[in-house]
């Protein structure tokens, strides 16, 4: 499979069209940003560990029964994915209240939330990425009531698998952010599942495990990833290994 043209750049992804139909690949850059772009730098291997996080992720929860794009890594930042018609909507599936839900509403930080609560943004960066309910979502045309109803089921099952998951690593799954898009008529999981997408408290101490440290400074970024990926993947670095 050959590489081609530049299709897409995020904030800290980018996406190229391949010479095989109905593929593309998604590199893992360096770049990390926080505050709408406010905020911005290249952390080395930032991009590594985000790849081999979702690697990880992506292949477990497939087989548990969740579709995603992913299908296969090229290199340490670099995967095949399949090409989506991607959904312009952010889902969040928050567990514990953290971060906007609290700026934005009167719930006190660390508060569980049982049932998990489902909100979901319009992924428009000009817009900040405002958030709907469902009847905006099926008057703008985003979604079909069915597959609104599937990607919160998705979602939640997600939740559950991601949360037992992480437990065993002795990590809070306080939220996380995921995308989806169509091929065909099927319904796939896309983006990434990563320290950029997820909040992760430490369940002993409630440090921050994510991008908040970056956003916040409250430590070494890449130590922290490093140390997380390390955790989800059971893969650990010499530097680890030495301990």
């Amino acid at each position: 499979m050959k590489q081609k043209d530049l299709l897409y750049t995020g904030k800290a992804k980018s996406v190229y069209r391949t010479d095989a139909k109905g593929k593309l690949i998604v590199e893992f850059r360096d770049d990390i940003t926080a505050f709408d772009g406010g905020k911005k730098d290249v952390l080395a291997k930032k991009g590594s560990y985000n790849a081999e996080v979702s690697r990880f992720i992506f292949e477990y929860l497939e087989e548990h029964g969740v579709k995603t794009h992913f299908l296969s890594m090229i290199d340490e930042r670099r995967m095949v994915v399949r090409e989506l018609a991607m959904v312009p909507l952010e889902v969040i599936v928050r567990n514990v209240a953290a971060g906007s839900i609290v700026r934005n509403y009167p719930f006190k930080e660390g508060t569980p939330l049982n049932p998990p609560v489902i909100v979901i943004d319009y992924k428009d960066d000009s817009r900040h990425d405002p958030m709907l309910n469902d009847d905006l979502i099926i008057a703008l045309g985003l979604t079909t009531a069915q597959e609104l109803a599937k990607i919160k089921t998705v979602a939640l099952e997600i939740n559950r698998l991601l949360s037992a998951l992480l437990l065993k690593q002795g990590i809070t799954l306080v939220d996380f952010k995921i995308e989806f898009g169509r091929q065909g008529r099927t319904i796939y999981l896309g983006d990434e599942i990563s320290m950029d997408s997820m909040r992760l408290w430490d369940k002993k101490t409630g440090a921050s495990l994510d991008k908040d440290v970056y956003r916040f400074n409250k430590g070494d970024v890449m130590a922290t990833y490093n140390n997380v990926a390390g955790r989800i993947t059971g893969k650990k670095s010499p530097a680890q290994n030495k301990r």
